[in-house]
């Protein structure tokens, strides 16, 4: 579920008859001109002012100044465009709307750090990405909804934008898992006292596929065994009762 909220109005600023400049930036050239036809059919609510499909061809693409809103892939043929950011906010002074077709939630946050005004999936129908294009443009954020939480806490810090905050190492390790890896160390805990076996069957998943993805958990947390990993998940909060029995 995609959600929204104000960040700064928009719309008081952009003449209402104008329709909505877009850049687009992905790296296949059928998506370019999907993303095209769908937003050239709203006219003329919206209208496509240029395309890239590389870092440098957009920073370097005068079009890219003069949008309101970019859609930016992160993945450019291997090329982290989330790192593009902050060169685009320096040089443009539209919002950037990430299109990815990532599941990777810390991929996401990364973005929305960096300075991306809201991140929607590429399986998303073509109004809600239209209704993402335009609501952005109006000043709005727009993310799912496990995201919103963190991403309102980050822009509403009181800290000074200059001065970094140090960062948490058990955060870092907690945002490398994946949104499967956190399923599994979640179902762990919540069948802390069942064996192997019943725990993969509650995942729906080999006990062989279960120990490979474990062994990845425990690396990336910096735990040994399902002990530590319990108690690791307790003090962070990974592990919320459910008032389940596992298996049930």
């Amino acid at each position: 579920m995609q959600m929204s909220f104000v960040d700064a109005p928009r719309a008081v600023i952009d003449a209402p008859s104008r329709p909505i400049r877009v850049f687009l930036v992905d790296d296949h050239q059928i998506t370019l001109w999907g993303l095209r036809r769908l937003i050239e059919a709203t006219n003329p609510r919206m209208e496509v002012v240029g395309t890239a499909s590389s870092r440098t061809e957009l920073l370097n693409h005068d079009a890219a100044a003069t949008a309101d809103v970019i859609l930016l892939d992160l993945d450019l043929g291997g090329e982290d465009a989330a790192a593009s950011l902050a060169d685009l906010r320096q040089r443009c002074p539209g919002r950037v709307l990430v299109l990815t077709a990532s599941d990777d939630p810390a991929q996401h946050r990364a973005a929305m750090v960096k300075g991306a005004r809201g991140v929607i999936h590429k399986s998303e129908a073509a109004e809600t990405i239209l209704r993402a294009i335009e609501k952005v443009n109006n000043g709005e954020v727009w993310l799912n909804r496990a995201l919103l939480g963190e991403v309102l806490g980050m822009l509403t810090d009181d800290s000074p934008a200059a001065a970094p905050r140090q960062a948490d190492p058990d955060a870092q390790r907690i945002a490398s898992l994946t949104t499967r890896e956190r399923e599994i160390v979640v179902t762990m805990v919540h069948c802390a006292g069942a064996k192997q076996l019943a725990v993969a069957d509650e995942l729906k998943m080999s006990e062989h596929t279960l120990r490979n993805h474990l062994t990845t958990i425990y690396d990336k947390l910096g735990v040994r065994g399902r002990l530590e990993l319990h108690v690791f998940s307790t003090m962070h909060g990974l592990g919320a009762a459910t008032g389940r029995a596992c298996g049930a």
